[in-house]
C-alpha cells in the first residue's frame, strides 16, 4: 500500500463570530494545536471546507475529525458530514458550559475570565478525544504519552499549528461518468503502480480499483465505472512520467 502521512486528528472549529462561545472555540482549537497536541492535529479551516477546499475535504474523510462548535446549531459537525463524513467527536461549548455548571462566557475579540475558563475547558475535552482516538494515554505528569519514549531532540517535530490544506495528503480530481470525484491517494497508487513496472492494459484493470477502494468508498454498482476511469488516468499519468524522464 502507498505510504501516506502519518495520522493525525483534524481539528475544525465553529467560525461564528456574534456570540462570545465562537470565540472560545477558536482558542480552544489553538489551544490543542499549539500547545496540547501540536503534533498529532491539524487544522481545518471552516470557510475554505465551506467554500470547497479539496485539501481540508479530502483529510476529513481520510483521518480522524473533532468538531468545536459554540452552540447546538453545530455548524461545524453539519459542514464535515455534509461534505467529508461524520465527525469522529465534537463538543459543544454551551453544552459542556452547562454540563460542568460554568458560567455564559462575555466578550468577542477579548474575553471575560468566564470565557477563558471556557477555553481551558474546551481544549481540555477536545485533548481528550485526540488520545481517545490516536489510542494513546497521555500522563499529565510527565507531559508524554505514556507508551512513547521521547525522540531526540533533532528528531522531533516543530510545535506548531499545522493545516489540512498542508499536511500532504495526495488527492486527484477524476470524471466518472461525467462527473468529477475527488478521490484520496490516487498519485501515489499510480507512482506505485509504476515504480512496480505496471503497464496501464486491462490487466492491471482490478488490482487498480483494489487499491484505490483501500482509501476511499466506491458503490458497487460504479465499480466499472470507476475501473474504466482509472485505468484511463493511470495511462495518462505514464504518459506524462515519460515525458519528463
Amino acid at each position: 500500500m502507498p505510504e501516506l502521512p502519518k495520522k493525525k486528528v483534524g481539528i475544525i472549529a465553529c467560525s461564528g463570530e456574534e456570540m462570545a462561545e465562537g470565540t472560545v472555540t477558536r482558542l480552544a482549537a489553538l489551544k490543542v494545536l499549539e500547545q496540547l497536541r501540536p503534533v498529532d492535529t491539524v487544522t481545518i479551516c471552516l470557510p475554505l471546507f465551506l467554500a470547497g477546499g479539496e485539501g481540508d475535504r479530502a483529510f476529513a474523510r481520510f483521518y480522524p475529525t473533532i468538531a468545536i462548535d459554540g452552540c447546538d446549531k453545530r455548524c461545524a459537525a453539519r459542514a464535515t458530514e455534509m461534505y467529508s463524513g461524520k465527525p469522529a467527536a465534537g463538543v459543544v461549548v454551551t453544552d459542556l458550559l452547562a454540563e460542568r455548571g460554568l458560567e455564559k462566557p462575555e466578550g468577542l475579540r477579548r474575553l471575560n475570565e468566564a470565557g477563558l475558563q471556557a477555553v481551558e475547558a474546551t481544549a481540555g475535552i477536545v485533548a481528550d478525544m485526540v488520545d481517545e482516538l490516536l489510542q494513546k494515554k497521555w500522563s499529565r505528569r510527565a507531559g508524554a504519552f505514556v507508551e512513547e519514549a521521547p525522540l531526540p531532540a533533532e528528531e522531533q517535530e516543530p510545535v506548531e499549528a499545522t493545516c489540512a490544506c498542508g499536511p500532504g495528503i495526495p488527492i486527484q480530481k477524476v470524471s466518472i461518468d461525467g462527473q468529477g470525484v475527488t478521490l484520496v491517494a490516487l498519485p501515489l497508487i499510480f507512482q506505485q503502480f509504476r515504480d512496480a513496472g505496471k503497464t496501464p492494459d486491462n490487466g492491471i484493470r482490478r488490482e487498480l480499483l483494489e487499491s484505490v477502494k483501500v482509501y476511499n468508498p466506491i458503490p458497487a454498482e460504479a465499480e466499472e465505472a470507476y475501473a474504466a476511469a482509472l485505468l484511463r488516468e493511470y495511462a495518462l499519468f505514464c504518459g506524462k512520467q515519460e515525458v519528463q524522464a
